[in-house]
């Protein structure tokens, strides 16, 4: 490019947004200024190359949502078409009025049409003109507008399987988020186009009648204009105005038409993924049998009186393609099912006749193969074969579903995006078994008998009922006692009291468990950074202050993201919610420049997230009839002081954090006590909340956790203003010599309201 016309380009660069606003107030300009016929031959002839340069667009587009903005294309180029048409017949009849020559009156580009097109005669012009109109008109828009409203209402009604199917290959692991995320995407922009192009397909119909009209309105208005002002004979005024306006009429008409055959063929491929001429060569010229057939009928037309030359000429090129098509063909191809070549599993099969892979295909799908067996699945689910009709939709298995809802579930709850699930059949496992992994470990297990049912009883079942005949389990995710029953036994199981779930039911509960309980593994520091980035749309003075900006040196940030990542599993690792990221961020942001030892960061997020910290494990208590009470009380037990003081004496706080250094006999027998009393606290049906001091509530949950993963251990200052505390038993334990017997004691009724 020149350097002169590159620095044009450059400075018209910056306002190209400005362009379109600028041809739409120049398009009012043209309907209110009259033009000189110089400015409107350089208006027509941008016409059709406008349209010549859509019609080639939509030719070789590889999907419609290639060109999304086609829609206002079209009501644009209409609009354009109109103003032009307007334009025109104020210089058709003004000119004429003025004493112009009549038949340059309205640019030469018109009268070049008039001339070219029509030939000497007026007839044929308006034949000519006709016709496009009705095949505007009757054929190609009435089709575009028919293919458009089919399309938009199948697209329309086809989204919620879409959205299933990308849940569903999400779920099993089959796609990442972002490949969801994009797949959704590009299912909106699929609906909102075909909507689009079923009410732009309205302005191209009326585009054509407009067309009939004006013409219609030129030729009497020009007629009455030569006659009664110019002095026209009535024959020379019918003939120079019919002629001006027939040209006129051919010259946006034109274009008309080749933008009305651009959209009929962008919605006529809407599951094309190729370019036109591409699927075209290889559907029409790929079948051997169809040009055969094409050729030997073409050589039968030869010797019935038409014209031979031609027709055996096609003949003689058909076969050739023909037999290029045969020669070209994999012998084996018709001798049974082709295989997959690249893809695992469909690999050429011995006697069937599938293409042999080349060297490259066998190299990419073993590299592929290997690939997949070193990649470490975050969360992986094996079944065995017998629970396959749990994971099939086919099967009326619903688990894909589950999850979806799991995944929502966990998210509003938690905080916490989880990952996908890989799912997998593994032949060599018991049938009905199932094993949950994390990162390639195993971490749970269960078995499911699909067409039966686990029965558990919820403490409310009726002592007088018969026993159920059934397999004794346990219910995998909290180890209650369980019984696998019959369908037929269902009905009498739920009226003697049992609660009553199905296998998937079972299943997606442990699933829901087991990622709580590791959630802190699976908050990896992607997924930390896809949090950052969340809260960075919504706070990012916030998190420029205290992670920096995301783009830009920075060398010294208030807070690391390795920090911020450790932080959230430490609190996803005791089921605190991570939701309101905002403040964790925030408090941090305070914190982290006087201390970085991590536990102590925890410690002060946890007491600024107190509110919805009591709220997970507080219950509502209902205001008296005075309308006074109300709130929330936390059920808990507390520790005793002096077990208190013999825990912190174990506790090591160093330069780069807290240890616990308790010999394991006194840990077991302080784990022992406060175990038998929150197992008493969960029998009068409450939450396993422990209530201590804040410098021991961490070493607490690390003696606890072994034991009672499930356990809430708070600190005094985390009980948020206005939560009743009632304490319904003391956890105490005296240490007897190097055995270490554990004693509690059980101390009901004592209660007391905290405010922090």
């Amino acid at each position: 490019m020149q350097p002169g016309l590159q620095n044009l380009v450059n400075r018209v660069e910056p306002y190209r947004a400005l362009l379109v606003p600028a041809a739409f107030i120049g398009l009012i300009a043209v309907i209110v200024v009259p033009l000189p016929p110089l400015v409107m031959d350089l208006l027509i002839a941008a016409n059709l190359g406008l349209a010549a340069l859509i019609l080639m667009t939509t030719v070789f587009l590889k999907s419609p949502l290639e060109f999304s903005v086609f829609p206002s294309v079209l009501l644009a180029t209409t609009l354009f078409r109109l103003v032009l048409n307007i334009a025109t017949t104020r210089l058709i009849l003004s000119g004429s009025a003025q004493g112009g020559d009549p038949t340059a009156v309205a640019g030469r580009v018109i009268e070049a049409f008039s001339e070219f097109v029509t030939g000497s005669s007026v007839v044929v012009g308006v034949i000519l003109f006709l016709i496009l109109i009705v095949v505007q008109f009757m054929v190609i828009t009435k089709g575009a507008g028919r293919i458009s409203e089919v399309a938009a209402r199948f697209t329309l009604d086809g989204m919620p399987g879409k959205q299933m199917a990308i849940d569903a290959d999400l779920n099993a692991g089959l796609i990442d988020e972002k490949a969801a995320r994009e797949r959704r995407e590009k299912i909106g922009r699929e609906a909102d186009f075909y909507g689009a192009m079923d009410g732009a397909g309205k302005f191209v119909r009326g585009d054509a009648v407009a067309g009939i009209i004006i013409t219609l309105v030129n030729i009497v208005g020009g007629f009455a204009v030569g006659v009664a002002i110019n002095g026209y004979a009535v024959v020379e005024a019918a003939e120079v105005y019919t002629r001006l306006t027939v040209g006129d009429g051919l010259v946006s008409q034109m274009p008309a038409l080749v933008i009305s055959i651009a959209a009929a063929l962008i919605v006529t491929r809407s599951g094309s993924k190729e370019q036109l001429g591409s699927e075209l060569g290889k559907q029409l010229t790929g079948g051997r049998g169809a040009l055969a057939m094409t050729a030997g009928f073409l050589g039968l037309l030869a010797f019935t009186g038409l014209p031979a030359v031609p027709l055996l000429s096609l003949a003689t090129v058909a076969g050739v393609m023909a037999w290029r098509a045969g020669a070209s063909a994999t012998p084996g191809r018709a001798g049974g099912p082709a295989g997959r070549p690249g893809v695992p599993g469909g690999a050429a099969v011995a006697g069937g006749g599938a293409e042999p892979l080349s060297a490259e295909d066998k190299k990419k799908q073993e590299d592929d193969l290997l690939a997949d067996a070193l990649g470490v699945d975050t969360l992986e689910l094996e079944i065995g074969y017998a629970l396959v009709t749990l994971v099939d939709p086919s099967q009326g298995g619903d688990l894909l579903d589950r999850i979806t809802l799991i995944r929502r579930q966990l998210a509003a709850e938690n905080g916490l995006v989880m990952p996908p699930v890989r799912i997998r059949d593994n032949m060599e496992a018991q049938p009905n078994t199932y094993r949950l992994k994390v990162r390639g470990n195993p971490v749970a297990e269960g078995q499911l008998y699909p067409g039966q049912f686990m029965a558990m009883d919820g403490g409310v079942t009726d002592p007088e009922a018969a026993p159920l005949d059934g397999l004794r389990t346990r219910e995998p995710a909290f180890g209650l006692e369980a019984t696998w029953v019959d369908r037929s036994q269902r009905e009498a199981a739920e009226m003697a009291g049992y609660t009553v779930i199905d296998p998937t039911s079972v299943l997606s509960t442990h699933l829901t468990e087991v990622v709580k309980n590791h959630a802190a593994e699976l908050l990896d520091f992607e997924e930390t950074a896809n949090l950052v980035t969340q809260l960075r749309e919504k706070s990012p003075a916030l998190c420029d202050a205290v992670l920096g900006p995301a783009s830009g040196p920075n060398e010294s940030p208030v807070l690391k993201p390795a920090e911020l990542q450790r932080v959230l599993q430490n609190l996803l690792a005791e089921r605190v919610s991570i939701r309101d990221l905002g403040t964790v961020v925030e408090t941090l942001g305070t914190w982290a420049p006087r201390t970085q030892d991590v536990d102590v960061l925890t410690e002060y997020v946890r007491n600024a997230l107190r509110r919805s910290i009591c709220a997970a494990w507080a219950v509502p208590v209902e205001a008296g009839p005075d309308g006074v009470g109300g709130g929330l009380r936390l059920h808990c037990v507390s520790v005793d002081p002096a077990l208190e003081e013999l825990i912190s004496g174990y506790v090591d706080r160093g330069e780069h954090g807290t240890a616990l250094s308790m010999p394991p006999g006194v840990a077991n027998g302080v784990a022992a006590a406060l175990v038998d009393e929150l197992q008493r606290l969960m029998a009068l049906g409450h939450h396993p909340v422990v209530l201590a001091s804040p410098p021991v509530r961490k070493p607490i949950r690390t003696i606890l956790e072994p034991h009672l993963p499930a356990a809430a251990v708070l600190g005094y200052n985390e009980v948020a203003q206005g939560v009743e505390v009632e304490s319904v038993g003391v956890v105490e334990f005296t240490p007897q010599g190097a055995g270490t017997t554990p004693g509690a004691s059980f101390a009901p009724g004592r209660a007391a309201a905290l405010a922090g």
